[in-house]
């Protein structure tokens, strides 16, 4: 039995590498073209997250919290988010909820904490399952497209497009820096409790140690992309009226962007009249 866990707990420790996350953040950033949140308008997208982002936190009824919570649920699975957020979406927010209802506990708090806690997860999650699923299920450019639209500036659209774009990047670089110190440091024996604590402690060394030389090619990888683009006119580019024009063309509301938003508007109503009648 140990040996079959022992297994199990290589085979995960394997799947969980450098190349994993990479795939993961790819996966999420441009792997959901053809879900039917990656082909909704984001103009609506936009305000259906203003809605969900802004009104939780001004709501302390469980009904309607709830309501709102398994709504941005369901978009979040018709998104098709990629699984490590996910999970790191559970641990953020109810790890954090667990630890403030022991923290009650010991200052003399009882069972009746639960409700005022279980509204606040309802509310941080509502938020966040409701930003995983604009910003992680829609293609990046259609996303800087729809916030341009709205007058945000230019930069601030770009920007958000192209952190999308530096994002794998990123993890490519820090796996180099990594695999080049490993290649030139002399790693602890791992056996045994005081030599996996020892690799461990190592392991976090080399981490960062390879923060600032992380850093510094980035950078420079960065300015090649800024001089490229600044070589192919796009300082011009975001300012000019018809190229902006040109841009946005693409954006059009159809029927099911329509259905979506009123699916969405059905439900809430729905709630809020449930919420009243209780």
């Amino acid at each position: 039995m140990s040996g079959m866990m022992k297994k199990m707990s290589e085979n995960i420790l394997d799947k969980f590498s450098m190349d994993f996350l990479r795939n993961q953040v790819l996966k999420n950033a441009y792997g959901n073209d053809d879900t039917l949140i990656a082909k909704t308008d984001p103009r609506v997208l936009l305000v259906w997250y203003l809605f969900f982002a802004v009104v939780p936190w001004f709501m302390n009824d469980l009904v309607f919290l709830l309501g709102c919570f398994l709504l941005v649920a369901v978009t979040t699975i018709m998104a098709r988010v990629a699984g490590l957020v996910l999970v790191l979406f559970g641990l953020g927010v109810f790890s954090q909820t667990g630890y403030l209802f022991v923290v009650s506990l010991l200052f003399g708090g009882n069972t009746e904490t639960i409700v005022p806690l279980l509204v606040l997860t309802l509310k941080v999650a509502t938020v966040s399952l409701a930003s995983i699923t604009v910003f992680s299920g829609l293609d990046p450019d259609r996303l800087s497209n729809g916030l341009m639209w709205y007058g945000c500036p230019e930069k601030l659209s770009f920007s958000i497009s192209y952190a999308y774009r530096m994002l794998p990047m990123l993890m490519e670089e820090f796996q180099n820096v990594l695999l080049s110190y490993r290649l030139r440091g002399n790693a602890p024996d791992s056996k045994g409790v005081m030599g996996k604590i020892r690799y461990l402690i190592y392991q976090v060394k080399v981490i960062i140690h390879s923060f600032y030389p992380l850093m510094l090619n980035t950078a420079k990888r960065s300015r090649t992309t800024v001089e490229a683009l600044e070589i192919k006119g796009y300082r011009y580019a975001a300012v000019n009226k018809e190229v902006k024009k040109m841009k946005l063309s693409s954006l059009k509301v159809t029927y099911n962007d329509m259905l979506f938003a009123a699916v969405s508007f059905l439900w809430i109503a729905v709630v809020v009249l449930v919420m009243v009648m209780i």
